[in-house]
């Protein structure tokens, strides 16, 4: 069965660039496409996509709003929302994941990460290049302290410190089990764990939490 997408974004050629990307792919169809944020709203709660894909700035509504609508704490059934941006964007992104976004990707980041970006969150999870995930944490950690960081109320574990490092490193699951010298599924179960104890949705916001918290070491 195809994954089914809608499209929001304002500039026409854009969605028409994400269609002929994301069509090509034997698994992926899109099924719908918004020209700015509301119907970006009114089209996913009608058509009920398994991912949408939404750009950060639109008329009426942008990315966060829309996010906030579909995905948002309070939404009971939520929608998995991935933003597109540009790297000059970075803290509305970093608003977006807070307003319950999954994950976003670079409208220039090929057909072959966008088309997977798309596969990983209709599967739950986030699939973001590690160089961006890395530009956008280390851009925003200065700004936030450790102070402002909501702790977990049950402290993280050793192995649950080491996997949440990996995972503000850019790891992938797999790469983390080879790293650590665990299976695969142990890896998931670490990061479930740990998503429960910060409170966040998904490996973005662990990410974040990480270097918010200032696990992270900024490289020079």
């Amino acid at each position: 069965m195809s994954i089914r997408v809608l499209l929001a974004d304002d500039q026409a050629m854009v969605r028409r660039g994400l269609r002929l990307i994301l069509e090509d792919q034997p698994d992926i169809a899109v099924v719908g496409e918004a020209a700015d944020g509301a119907e970006a709203v009114e089209l996913a709660r009608r058509l009920r996509p398994d991912v949408c894909l939404v750009d950060i700035r639109m008329p009426r509504l942008d990315g966060i709003e829309v996010t906030r609508a579909l995905a948002g704490p309070g939404v009971a059934d939520p929608l998995r929302v991935v933003i597109v941006t540009t790297f000059d964007l970075d803290e509305y992104v970093y608003g977006a994941l807070q307003a319950g976004a999954l994950g976003f990707v670079l409208k220039d980041a090929g057909p072959a990460l966008l088309a997977e970006a798309v596969r990983a969150a209709s599967a739950g999870d986030a699939l973001i290049s590690p160089s961006v995930t890395l530009r956008l944490l280390k851009h925003i950690a200065p700004a936030r302290t450790a102070k402002s960081t909501r702790q977990p109320a049950q402290p993280l574990s050793t192995r649950e410190l080491q996997v949440t490092k990996a995972i503000a490193a850019g790891r992938t699951n797999q790469e983390i089990a080879a790293e650590l010298f665990i299976s695969l599924s142990t890896v998931k179960g670490h990061l479930a764990s740990i998503q429960g104890k910060l409170g966040v949705r998904n490996r973005v916001g662990v990410a974040a939490w990480a270097w918010e918290s200032r696990l992270m070491e900024p490289r020079v």
